[in-house]
């Protein structure tokens, strides 16, 4: 059969960790309608609400961003039961999953829009703790995300967040490679780029770590049913062919070879983690001063008059 060739539909430019931004309005569309959040973004809440009593700060307002898929509120709600818990979703099609997760009754004060929406980032009045379970990867412009983050921030608050990183899914790709594929997955940021872009956006005391899981499946169906509950590929560079029953019967075929020696699929998924604190802004000093010729004078009659 002929090779499709994969057509890029984003424009913003030859970065390697760009996603499509139709591809995510589109999965964000299939994703509101799903019964429950990812069961691996509960997996990750949970791994990163383990890491919450490092820090001693007690915020008295919370921020869950991106929260529609999150599987996160009822952790930052056992963690800080004093806090305003408040949320935001950046993505249209998200908004009314995420709001009716946040029922009357689950949260102890209200603050913002309905249910403690908080309707536009940066938030005001600045919060404590910016929280943000596996939506990273998903950020079509992250130096733009981390930038809200920090301005949402109060002075000596922090933020966590977690999302995929560059490695997950490594055994599709020359699956994918040898069939004319395109890429399976975006080439995510990885742990080290997103410190430093942290660091860009005014954070201080990055603290960046990753983690890999192996993931097995029974079949290809299930492995497949998934990949598609975790966001689908909204890589640019993903395969741009006609897919009908043929193109598909394929595809569990070609997966069916990923088994181990116990006869299960499977793949890598690399989870990426990082917290950093708001320092008070530093004072700029100017590289020189200007002090006029009649200041000076006026300063010289001074030093006389007081001699």
């Amino acid at each position: 059969m002929s090779e499709p060739v994969p057509t890029p539909t984003s424009n913003k430019g030859p970065r390697p960790q760009d996603l499509d931004p139709a591809a995510l309005r589109h999965q964000a569309r299939r994703l509101a309608r799903m019964a429950a959040a990812p069961w691996l973004h509960g997996e990750v809440a949970g791994r990163m609400a383990e890491r919450l009593p490092l820090i001693k700060l007690q915020p008295a307002r919370v921020l869950d961003t991106s929260p529609a898929l999150g599987a996160s509120a009822d952790l930052l709600r056992r963690a800080y039961p004093d806090a305003d818990l408040l949320w935001h979703e950046g993505e249209p099609d998200l908004v009314a999953r995420a709001a009716a997760e946040r029922a009357p009754g689950w949260w102890r004060r209200f603050r913002g829009g309905a249910s403690g929406q908080v309707l536009t980032l940066p938030a005001r009045p600045e919060v404590e703790l910016v929280w943000s379970n596996m939506a990273l990867h998903a950020a079509p412009d992250l130096p733009r995300v981390l930038a809200e983050w920090q301005q949402s921030l109060a002075v000596g608050g922090f933020v966590m967040f977690s999302g995929l990183g560059p490695d997950s899914f490594v055994e599709l790709r020359p699956l994918y490679t040898r069939n004319g594929w395109g890429r399976p997955s975006p080439d995510w940021w990885d742990m080290h780029d997103i410190g430093d872009l942290v660091l860009k956006a005014g954070f201080a005391d990055p603290v960046m770590d990753q983690e890999r899981l192996r993931l097995t499946w029974t079949s290809p169906e299930r492995l497949l049913q998934d990949l598609r509950a975790l966001g689908g590929n909204v890589s640019p560079a993903r395969f741009g062919g006609l897919r009908g029953r043929a193109w598909h019967r394929h595809l569990l075929a070609e997966l069916d070879t990923l088994r181990d020696a116990q006869g299960r699929l499977v793949l890598t998924v690399e989870l990426v983690f990082g917290h950093a604190f708001k320092a008070a802004p530093r004072l700029t000093v100017a590289a020189e001063t200007v002090v006029s010729v009649d200041a000076m004078r006026a300063r010289l009659r001074e030093g006389r008059s007081g001699g």
